[in-house]
């Protein structure tokens, strides 16, 4: 009786769960997909067409340098100390705390350490953002190397290989769902981080100048989808455009996952 009753529960939760999904977005879907028009993706942004192309661009360039960033920084990090050191060190479990602190912190603190002396650009951005999510995908890499069958390893010893290459031949290729959940988490943070990138990207609607300034463009100021989003409402004179503009990033992130589960199953069958 007691397991029937816990099932209904689950089923209950999982239903309501769905239906809250279902309404958020067709509410934003209702109120954002008739106001989608040309002028929205003009490439210059102005007063008038309140373009969200520069702010589009800015979003994926953001995002992609913030994920170069804090992703290899993260899962080498999870790999030494799930494959290298002591469990029982002092080191790792600071490291652990730290992380775990780290997770916690309000992202407008992010913003104000980056402010300090960074500038307004889309570098200073992308380093926050980097600084931001990487413990989320430090501890959801070690959560899944450690989930990895103890057989896995002692397969790829018998059978002559080093320890760097069964990490790389036979943990991390188990470990991979677990690796891009947590790449995928903290692309959404990514995306749709506002207070932080108020303080370090700015909210400039331009596209740096990469033509004309080369890498340099990096430091130049710029806004997000969400951040554009944010700018629009508060300024109460382009609702309709900011629930268009929220039409775009749903799709954005639709897109974004759906690429970064391609590109896992390819790297994955490559190993």
């Amino acid at each position: 009786m007691t397991s029937k009753i816990l099932r209904a529960l689950v089923y209950v939760g999982a239903i309501l769960t769905a239906l809250v999904l279902a309404g958020i977005v067709g509410y934003i879907l209702i109120n954002g997909i008739p106001h989608l028009k040309p002028s929205l993706f003009e490439w210059t942004y102005t007063s008038e067409n309140v373009s969200l192309m520069p702010a589009l661009i800015d979003t994926i360039l953001m995002a992609l340098l913030a994920l170069a960033l804090s992703v290899p920084t993260g899962v080498g990090a999870a790999i030494y100390l799930v494959e290298y050191a002591r469990s029982s060190s002092r080191f790792v479990r600071a490291v652990r705390m730290t992380a775990e602190t780290l997770q916690g912190i309000p992202s407008i603190i992010y913003g104000l350490f980056g402010l300090l002396g960074w500038g307004l650009s889309l570098i200073s951005g992308a380093c926050t953002l980097a600084i931001m999510v990487l413990p989320v995908v430090m501890r959801t890499t070690e959560e899944a190397l450690l989930a990895v069958p103890e057989s896995y390893k002692q397969g790829g010893f018998a059978l002559g290989a080093g320890h760097v290459r069964t990490i790389f031949r036979c943990v991390l290729p188990s470990a991979l769902p677990g690796i891009v959940g947590g790449v995928l988490l903290a692309l959404g943070r990514c995306v749709g981080e506002v207070a932080a990138l108020l303080f370090t990207a700015g909210t400039v609607a331009q596209i740096p100048d990469f033509g004309g300034q080369g890498i340099f463009a990096i430091f130049d100021s710029c806004r997000t989808l969400a951040v554009h989003m944010y700018v629009l409402a508060s300024e109460g004179l382009h609702m309709d455009e900011t629930y268009a503009t929220a039409v775009v990033l749903l799709i954005l992130i639709v897109i974004l996952n759906m690429g970064a589960n391609f590109a896992a199953k390819r790297l994955k069958r490559g190993m």
